[in-house]
């Protein structure tokens, strides 16, 4: 030994420090395949189909007439916007496939990161998130309760609210009787 204390048990398992995954991030070849494997997969697989199908729909949409045609480019424009929804909404619906993938890479400190659950700014560099020994869980513990001093506070001196009724279909123009309690004169001639 050199003069230090060793406590920890023969077998127990070190945790290693979590990786931050940053900007300045440059990452390995096998991570690199995985990336390129994910870009061609979710282009294929998923934006092709999507962008491809909310074209259509579109399309029958405007000749169906429940969607209108621009006067001047015709129905070109909402199917360009279908095609571009379409391709994005195909790239975000692979994103947990990816990060799976990146999951079971053996040797990745993105793969690590991301089996940690770090989010990718979720601490500065240098900064391990871990688990404190002070957390706990809280369901074995008594529920709250209010100290004898705020059952004393007389209940009278508390201000009382009125409900005020509120309805979601109103909208500016619809009547509610409100006025500005200017009076309005008759004019009887």
């Amino acid at each position: 030994m050199n003069g230090r204390a060793d406590f920890r048990e023969p077998n127990a398992e070190v945790p290693r420090p979590i990786p931050h995954i940053g900007a300045d991030y440059i990452p390995t070849e096998e991570e690199r395949r995985v990336f390129r494997e994910c870009n061609e997969e979710s282009f294929w697989f998923r934006s092709v189909p999507l962008a491809a199908t909310s074209m259509l729909i579109t399309q029958g949409l405007i000749s169906k007439g429940i969607l209108s045609s621009h006067p001047k480019f015709g129905s070109i424009p909402k199917l360009i916007f279908a095609c571009i929804m379409g391709y994005f909404a195909g790239k975000l619906s692979y994103v947990k496939t990816c990060q799976e993938k990146f999951k079971n890479l053996e040797n990745s400190p993105l793969g690590e990161a991301l089996r940690s659950g770090q989010a990718r700014r979720s601490s500065p560099p240098g900064h391990y998130a871990q688990k404190s020994k002070y957390d706990s869980n809280v369901s074995g513990q008594s529920s709250f309760v209010t100290s004898p001093a705020a059952d004393d506070i007389d209940k009278e001196t508390l201000p009382r609210y009125e409900p005020i009724p509120f309805s979601a279909s109103m909208n500016e123009s619809t009547p509610t009787g409100i006025t500005d309690h200017i009076a309005q004169g008759r004019n009887f001639s």
